[in-house]
């Protein structure tokens, strides 16, 4: 598994998370016991392999960090969305971009412009082409707005 698809399935559990509303920590566990996690590789190829240590650390710090810091992460969200009503934007696109702007806050080790691509290139694979150029723009306004240079 790569660093892409460890991502994929951070950006799945925050959905998940949000829609849900429940316990990032308690998602994260039952999601990765063993016996739960291999049979979700005949559903789909994403889940495959199961995650080395380091890709299980990764997605555990993104998912916990998107949690913790949902609430900042929408506000980011919100105040980005120009011409978007918050309502408007779907869930799988909110999850994306708030992943990846927890990258950018929280993770110096991962840079801006391969968070924000990879956060485009997820929402390509979730969402139509207006809302893949939403995203694109609402996180290079975020990384221009509110990063010191």
């Amino acid at each position: 598994m790569n660093r892409s698809e460890a991502r994929e399935i951070a950006v799945r559990l925050c959905f998940e998370i949000s829609s849900k509303e429940c316990d990032p920590r308690e998602v994260v566990s039952r999601f990765f016991e063993r016996d739960y996690y291999d049979t979700l590789a005949g559903e789909d190829e994403l889940y495959g392999d199961y995650p080395q240590q380091n890709n299980l650390e990764y997605i555990e710090k993104l998912v916990l960090g998107v949690g913790e810091h949902s609430a900042e992460l929408d506000g980011y969200v919100e105040k980005y969305a120009r011409g978007w009503k918050f309502a408007r934007i779907s869930r799988t696109a909110l999850a994306v971009m708030k992943t990846a702007m927890y990258e950018i806050m929280y993770m110096p080790d991962i840079p801006n412009a391969a968070a924000i691509n990879e956060a485009v290139e997820l929402a390509k694979k979730y969402d139509p082409p207006e809302t893949v150029a939403f995203v694109n723009g609402v996180l290079g306004s975020f990384v221009r707005e509110e990063l010191p240079i």
